[in-house]
């Protein structure tokens, strides 16, 4: 018997036409608000976006429902899908999105951008290079037939090292580009879009798993709950966005240049995870998620710190923003090239 076609949801489907629309809409209100605009972008407590900080934990929390930490102990099934996922993640992805961001911002595009600009592209990008993927990645694994639970596992490992490696790694890699950063804003970025999620997230699953049972969490509660990760994070970039209007008007091809180095990394992310994990003699099913773990990002997350430490219309903030709007597609066509390799 044939097994049915998976098809990614409609809205998910279609995220980077929704993510284009909300960019032209608010470029558009940008441009036509003018300081009412302004007045909401100044709404800031120790240098965090109070509209927007809301936005954006209402994205992240509804993820943070769907961890089960408790699926840890199963990683003694094939510890070395695990590992390769760590590796990959922590020890690699970082550090070649910044070597590519460098070549790109700091050498390729030196005719087009200053120094002074180029840092802070490169920064959004390492911010997106050491958060890796704990909520889009589910969708990935399923669509190209991964291991549910084992995928679960390896983005519930994640989860907990971003706890205790984020601050290290990007203070690191921020601190070789030449890029001043309060550390005290990035740890209370982490503690305001990670920790406080995390903890709030694990304590109203028990809750409502206790009083609904599980069933009911997972069927109605959790599917009722998910658009408002999406939606949240639509009127994120719209805000962004408008707050940018100027700056993008000024530099339409900036959204261009950004985007590429973004792409490549992730091809180059996803190839050397795929080819580590035949090399180790991994199952497809765990091959496939680890792969796709590596390649795709927390923008959530990125797009957060990336907003407290540099502010709403710097190009650090950009560059987190246009990768949401390419990883998508990208993604999309790695689930299919992962498809037509299954072994």
């Amino acid at each position: 018997m044939t097994k049915p076609e998976k098809h990614i949801g409609l809205f998910e489907k279609y995220l980077t036409l929704w993510v284009a629309l909300c960019i032209g809409g608010g470029i558009l209100i940008g441009t036509l608000a003018g300081d009412s605009v302004q007045i909401l972008s100044e709404m800031e407590i120790y240098r965090v976006n109070i509209p927007v900080a809301i936005l954006i934990w209402l994205m992240i929390y509804p993820m943070m429902l769907q961890i089960d930490f408790s699926s840890i102990k199963n990683v003694k099934r094939n510890p070395k899908g695990l590992i390769l996922t760590v590796v990959i993640n922590w020890l690699v992805k970082p550090f070649t999105m910044a070597f590519f961001a460098w070549i790109f911002f700091s050498k390729i595009y030196a005719a087009f951008i200053s120094p002074e600009l180029a840092g802070e592209y490169i920064a959004g990008a390492i911010l997106l290079g050491a958060a890796p993927c704990t909520a889009m990645v589910f969708v990935w694994s399923y669509l190209s037939d991964g291991d549910p639970t084992y995928t679960l596992v390896q983005v519930s490992v994640n989860d907990l090292i971003i706890l205790v490696a984020f601050i290290p790694i990007v203070g690191l890699l921020l601190g070789i580009t030449d890029v001043t950063i309060p550390y005290d804003t990035l740890v209370s970025s982490v503690i305001i879009y990670v920790v406080i999620p995390l903890v709030a997230g694990y304590l109203t699953s028990r809750v409502l798993i206790k009083s609904h049972g599980e069933e009911w969490f997972k069927t109605i509660f959790l599917p009722k709950l998910k658009p408002l990760s999406i939606f949240a994070l639509l009127l994120t970039l719209l805000l962004l966005f408008a707050f940018q209007g100027p700056n993008i008007l000024g530099n339409p091809l900036i959204i261009l240049l950004a985007a590429i180095p973004l792409v490549i990394q992730t091809y180059f992310i996803f190839f050397i995870t795929w080819f580590a994990g035949r090399k180790i003699k991994l199952p497809y099913a765990i091959c496939s998620p680890a792969a796709m773990i590596g390649a795709s990002n927390f923008f959530e997350l990125a797009v957060a710190v990336a907003i407290a430490l540099f502010g709403l219309q710097s190009p650090a903030a950009l560059v987190t923003v246009v990768g949401v709007l390419v990883e998508v597609p990208v993604m999309l066509s790695l689930v299919a090239l992962a498809k037509r390799w299954k072994y």
